[in-house]
């Protein structure tokens, strides 16, 4: 079955399961866009916990089953390098260097 990536993540093996495994989860993500997809995988890979993390796959199930395209109030990929980050990522990618100190 083939299952498509992001455009600068590929799609981890527990979020492919989690979509293989509900049909219309599945529909939806391989309608989304190509970009709609790296926000769902970044933002379920970008967690620190794993308990977290498993709660992010559950809500891209769900998520993409109620209608949505992409991650609500999140401030998007940083990983792209097709892209400058914008304004809003600088600043939140500012903070968290510098808690990181």
């Amino acid at each position: 079955m083939v299952i498509k990536n992001g455009t600068a993540h590929t799609l981890p093996p527990d979020l492919r399961k989690a979509l293989i495994n509900d049909r219309d989860a599945f529909a939806k993500w391989q309608d989304i866009t190509p970009l709609a997809r790296n926000e769902w995988i970044c933002w379920t890979i970008s967690v620190k916990s794993e308990d977290k993390r498993k709660e992010h796959v559950s809500r891209v199930v769900s998520e993409l089953k109620e209608g949505m395209r992409r991650p609500c109030c999140w401030i998007g990929c940083t990983h792209r390098i097709d892209k400058v980050p914008s304004p809003s990522q600088k600043f939140i990618l500012g903070r968290r260097s510098k808690k990181s100190k």
